[in-house]
């Protein structure tokens, strides 16, 4: 049986439920980056949902990159630049979670940059992570 990847994104992990997005869009606090901005918050967690995992999301503008190819290729890379960067998160969050009520950490990732070029992968590791260290979870 093959073994799961260690930075495989998992379905379960994906924000897909339109109650919680405008729940997070409305509620969340959101950090701004060069050409990223996380919108992040605690919400409360389903019976089905699981424990530590944080949901997350990942969103380009059809406003911001017209081109449908661009606009998946950069969602492609946050993803990529995500799964890589995300042990951080997911141990930080577990640990302050122990003895607090059953609440789940969400996390959208919204691509503002305008400029004609993309940014490399690593450029999108390093924004990526940066902007999660700076995450203050209550």
């Amino acid at each position: 049986m093959n073994k799961p990847h260690l930075h495989a994104l998992r379905k379960h992990e994906i924000l897909r439920k339109k109650q919680l997005i405008s729940l997070l869009f409305s509620s969340g606090i959101g950090v701004r980056g060069d050409f990223l901005k996380m919108v992040y918050a605690d919400l409360r967690q389903e019976s089905r949902s699981f424990p530590g995992i944080p949901a997350i999301l990942f969103a380009v503008s059809k406003k911001t990159v017209p081109s449908a190819v661009r606009r998946n290729r950069i969602k492609r890379m946050m993803r990529e630049a995500y799964r890589i960067e995300r042990s951080s998160v997911i141990r930080s969050s577990s640990d302050e979670q122990d003895g607090a009520e059953a609440k789940r950490l969400c996390i959208v990732f919204l691509f503002t940059g305008r400029k004609k070029t993309l940014p490399e992968l690593q450029a999108f590791r390093e924004e990526i992570r940066r902007l999660m260290q700076g995450m203050r979870l209550s």
